[in-house]
C-alpha cells in the first residue's frame, strides 16, 4: 500500500556540499537529497515542501512554529500519514523536541540530519534519510512522538541530544537509549515512550534566556537579565541542582519580577533534586521558588519554558509542566 509522506527540507549539512579547493562546506545550488532519493521508493509518496534552506544555528522558534504549521496543514488538506525533517544537526534538538510538544498527531514525525556534506568521503545524509523514511513509512512508529533517526538508531525527542562536535553518531540518549534501531530489512521497536505532552501554540514571542553555572559565578547577569526583562530564564545548575551562594540574590530578584526561573544539570546523566541544605544548595532554591527540571537538558528545558509562558504565566503552573 502506498503512503504519503511529507517530507521538509530546512536546510543544515545535509545539503551542504563541501567545496573541493578551500575545504569549507555551504549551501549547494540544489538540494543533493532531493536529487539523489528518487528511486528508492516505489510505495511512497512524497509531498515536497522547502519553506527555507538555513544552516540550523540559524534556527529559531519562529521557523519552528512554521514548520509546524506546515505539518499541520498537510495533515489537514493532503492526508499525509508520515513526515521527515531534514535539519541541521546543530539545533536538530530543540526543533524536534518543540514539534514533539506542540504537534497534535499521532502519525510519524522524523526529524534527521548529516555529519558529513553531500559530497565528503563518508557521507550519511542520504542513508539516514532512507533510514527516515522507512521509520516514517512503518505503522510502529506512529503515536511515539517526534523520532530522531540517524546512524541506524531511532531516539526519541525529549531525550535525544548531540554529543559530538563531528561524529556520525553524535546524537545518543544518555539516560535511556535508543528506543529503536533501523536493519538493511526492518524497523525494530524495543521501548515505548509512556508519557505525552502536547500544548496548543500559535506565536512565539516570549523571551527565554539559557545560562550555564560555574564555580565562583555571581549574581552579575542575573541582576542584567531583570534589566533586560526577559520571560523567563534556565540554568544549567551544578549537581543535583545547587548553585554558588553569590548568585541567590540575583535569582530571588528574578523571582520576586515574576520571572520564573527553572534549573536543570549541567550533568548530561541524572535530574535535578531538592537535596542540599547549604547556602545555594538545591533545598534553599527550592523553598525561594526555583522549578526543578525533570531530566531535560538546558537547551530544551529552554524550549519547554518558552511553550509554557505561552500556555500561563502562573507559577504553581508552569511547576506543573515541569513535573514531567
Amino acid at each position: 500500500m502506498t503512503k504519503r509522506i511529507l517530507v521538509i527540507h530546512t536546510g543544515g549539512t545535509i545539503s551542504m556540499e563541501e567545496d573541493s579547493e578551500t575545504g569549507a562546506v555551504g549551501l549547494s545550488i540544489e538540494n543533493p537529497i532531493k536529487k539523489h532519493a528518487d528511486g528508492f521508493f516505489d510505495d511512497v509518496d512524497f509531498l515536497i515542501e522547502e519553506p527555507f534552506n538555513l544552516p540550523s544555528p540559524h534556527i529559531t522558534a519562529k521557523e519552528m512554529l512554521h514548520i509546524k504549521q506546515i505539518i499541520e496543514a498537510r495533515i489537514k488538506d493532503s492526508h499525509i500519514e508520515g513526515v521527515v525533517i531534514t535539519h541541521g544537526t546543530d539545533t536538530l534538538e530543540e526543533t524536534a523536541y518543540f514539534l514533539d510538544l506542540t504537534v497534535a498527531s499521532s502519525i510519524p514525525i522524523v526529524v534527521t540530519g548529516a555529519m558529513r556534506s553531500s559530497n565528503e568521503i563518508g557521507s550519511d545524509g542520504l542513508y539516514n534519510f532512507i533510514s527516515s523514511i522507512r521509520v516514517a513509512t512503518c505503522n510502529e512508529a506512529s503515536g511515539k512522538g517526534v523520532l530522531i533517526v540517524l546512524n541506524d538508531e531511532i531516539h526519541t525527542a525529549g531525550n535525544a541530544t548531540k554529543t559530538h562536535t563531528s561524529n556520525v553518531s553524535t546524537f545518543q540518549s544518555p539516560q535511556f537509549g535508543p528506543i529503536g534501531i533501523v536493519t538493511r530489512r526492518s524497523v525494530i521497536f524495543h521501548h515505548n515512550p509512556l508519557y505525552e505532552e502536547k500544548y496548543l501554540l500559535d506565536t512565539v514571542a516570549k523571551r527565554v534566556t539559557l545560562l550555564k553555572a560555574h564555580a565562583g559565578m555571581d549574581s552579575s547577569l542575573f541582576f542584567s537579565l531583570k534589566e533586560m526583562k526577559i520571560d523567563g530564564l534556565v540554568i544549567e545548575a551544578l549537581g543535583q541542582g545547587n548553585m554558588p551562594p553569590q548568585t541567590i540574590p540575583g535569582i530571588k530578584a528574578l523571582l520576586a519580577a515574576n520571572i520564573p526561573v527553572v534549573i536543570v544539570s549541567r550533568c548530561f546523566n541524572g535530574i535535578v533534586q531538592d537535596t542540599y541544605g547549604y547556602d545555594g544548595g538545591g533545598k534553599q532554591l527550592k523553598e525561594v521558588g526555583v522549578i526543578f527540571s525533570n531530566g531535560l537538558n538546558g537547551q530544551k528545558a529552554r524550549i519547554k519554558l518558552l511553550i509554557a509562558l505561552h500556555i500561563t504565566t502562573n507559577h504553581q503552573k508552569i511547576q506543573e509542566i515541569f513535573a514531567f
